[in-house]
């Protein structure tokens, strides 16, 4: 398997030597930590087995948040973070879509615009649903930025997970109906004027392309998965997961590299071969700024509102007690893995000493 540290190592000296100078400061530092990623560089630590003794060496990752090779741990650990604030309702799967007309203002004012669209999409769906003809309360919304599409081209858009109802000013749960949760061409207008309003406010100086009046914006809602365990995989398959990954990579030759994707339509695997710096432009484009959370909370599932969430949990699986004897086995099966030699398989690996990261020098100061 080629890894994306191999394309890195070879192609991304010449990639700053040709774009450096306009490369954001987030660009730079993800490069050098995919290359460093699990070598010598970050350091490391030496275990040995309590049992039979066998040593093994481990390099520390990287942490980055556009490393293919980190997060499988992060990943786990917000699943079961997740799993407590599941509510015994099924849920909702939005997606709101920016036109292609913004995409590249958007690309040029990251961190500005992308923060406009979740707060875009937030405020128009959480209008809606304080409506009493469709929920008359407050949603809990779970929202993840996606800036790629299957062929890794630049296609920002949110998705979100709903549970399927509200809760009003009285504190009542109140349902949604079975497969609406509120009018798709009702939310469309409203989530277009709510972000153009914004994305002017932010960008004064900025013209935006007319045609983004005259389309439909594409916003997608439908009744998703009912099981805990399938909403779970669901999210934990877009948090953490970057643009590219290493098993998707399949070949590098003659300064292209190949890689393979599913097309969204037809689900058939296709390859695509690119020259070297088109595929790291590819890949970089959909690096977040510095500091940016592509995960956000809102209403019931805002951290601020564990109390309630803890509550309405209480009072819905009350009504549901198949639903509470799985939450309580659940609860009851989470232990920290233990790390046991792959030699023996009785004993633990203990950490005995430890090698220092390598210094190196710090990325310059940039956006």
């Amino acid at each position: 398997m080629i890894e994306l540290a191999e394309v890195v190592r070879k192609h991304g000296p010449e990639y700053l030597e040709k774009f450096g100078n306009r490369m954001p400061c987030s660009h730079k530092r993800a490069l050098a930590a995919i290359i460093a990623c699990r070598t010598e560089e970050m350091g490391g630590h030496l275990e040995a087995c309590d049992h039979c003794g066998t040593l093994r060496y481990s390099y520390h990752s990287c942490k980055n948040g556009s490393c293919p090779k980190c997060h499988t741990a992060d990943t786990k650990k917000w699943l079961k973070n997740r799993e407590a604030e599941l509510l015994p309702v099924p849920y909702f799967h939005l997606v709101f879509t920016l036109p292609s007309e913004l995409r590249e203002i958007v690309r040029k004012n990251q961190k500005g615009l992308y923060a406009v669209l979740f707060q875009a999409a937030i405020a128009a769906l959480t209008k809606l649903a304080l409506d009493r003809k469709y929920i008359g309360g407050q949603l809990g919304m779970l929202a993840v930025l996606h800036t790629w599409t299957r062929a890794k081209e630049y296609h920002p858009h949110l998705h979100l997970l709903v549970p399927a109802g509200g809760l009003d000013k009285n504190g009542v749960w109140r349902p949604a109906r079975k497969k609406f949760l509120v009018p798709v061409k009702a939310l469309s207008p409203i989530f277009r004027a709510i972000f153009m309003k914004l994305a002017r406010n932010a960008l004064p100086e900025d013209k935006f392309p007319r045609e983004v009046w005259d389309k439909k914006w594409v916003v997608f809602s439908r009744p998703t998965f009912k099981k805990a365990k399938k909403v779970l995989t669901y999210l934990g398959r877009y948090v953490h997961r970057i643009a590219i990954a290493n098993n998707s990579i399949t070949a590098m030759e003659n300064d292209h590299i190949t890689f393979r994707y599913q097309n969204s339509t037809t689900r058939e695997w296709k390859t695509m071969r690119l020259p070297a710096m088109e595929f790291l432009r590819r890949f970089l484009q959909h690096v977040l700024p510095k500091g940016f959370h592509k995960v956000r909370y809102f209403g019931l599932l805002h951290p601020t509102n564990k109390l309630t969430l803890k509550r309405l949990q209480l009072l819905l699986m009350e009504k549901d007690c198949c639903r509470t004897s799985v939450i309580k086995q659940g609860i009851a099966t989470r232990t920290e893995a233990v790390n046991v030699c792959r030699c023996c398989n009785e004993g633990v690996m203990v950490v005995v000493s430890w090698l220092p990261r390598k210094s190196r020098s710090p990325p310059p100061d940039g956006k």
